[in-house]
């Protein structure tokens, strides 16, 4: 398997260590909690120190002492060949600086040190910066739409939506998936610039995108279409297999 590329520096004072200590795996579930808006069920202390206990990925990312992100993944099926990233986070004073592709392409250089050729994970497909970043960034590929993923989430993220979620794969040996050229896209299908505000400010209408993304999704898929990119203004780009 190929050595991966450097494709992100860390910045000064940034450092990623793995989450040794009782100490260390509170902190980290802490810190998950306060991305997700107070939500301590998504990342237990106790789960992520059985995970990171029995040797999967579970990191800190720290400035000089402080935890300021996570991420969890564990090994999927066929042992060891794949992991599915469970959570990442970063604390709100942190983000938008890069950091969260700093822990993706830790994870990266992670699993190639122990020949995982593929990592999974979720996302919210409504929330266009993860969208943009899982598939202009990171060059991963939707592989499938699942609807009401989790269930009811009551945490202040997710409270009071459905939990639809699109499951992306990352081949890491692979060149990142190209956003296709215009004359090759056949469908799209838009969501809003900002689900999270519009959560807050109108609900009503974030509970439309929900169902209006999830119809046109579903039935692009079932007309045999797959996902090739995104666009930030068209939203999802779908082309012929």
């Amino acid at each position: 398997m190929a050595a991966p590329s450097a494709e992100s520096r860390t910045p000064a004072g940034i450092e990623i260590r793995p989450l040794e200590t009782v100490e260390e795996v509170f902190a980290a579930s802490e810190a998950l909690a306060e991305v997700w808006g107070g939500d301590r069920g998504g990342m237990p202390p106790n789960l992520l120190r059985a995970l990171a206990h029995s040797g999967n990925y579970a990191v800190g990312l720290y400035d000089d002492d402080r935890l300021v992100g996570a991420s969890v993944a564990f090994f999927a099926a066929p042992a060891q060949r794949s992991m599915h990233s469970h959570i990442t986070g970063v604390l709100p004073e942190y983000q938008r600086k890069g950091l969260g592709r700093v822990l993706k392409q830790h994870q990266r250089e992670w699993a190639f040190a122990r020949e995982v050729g593929h990592i999974t994970w979720t996302f919210d497909p409504l929330v266009a910066r993860n969208a943009h970043f899982n598939l202009r960034v990171l060059g991963t590929r939707i592989t499938e739409y699942l609807v009401d993923q989790y269930g009811p989430m009551d945490d202040g993220v997710n409270r009071g939506d459905e939990t639809d979620r699109v499951l992306v794969s990352w081949a890491l040996a692979a060149p990142p998936v190209a956003t296709p050229p215009d004359d090759e896209v056949v469908a799209s299908v838009e969501i809003p610039s900002d689900i999270e505000t519009l959560r807050r400010t109108s609900p009503a209408d974030a509970a439309s995108w929900r169902l209006r993304v999830r119809e046109q999704f579903l039935a692009r898929l079932a007309e045999g279409l797959v996902v090739e990119g995104f666009d930030d203004e068209r939203g999802y780009l779908f082309v012929r297999p």
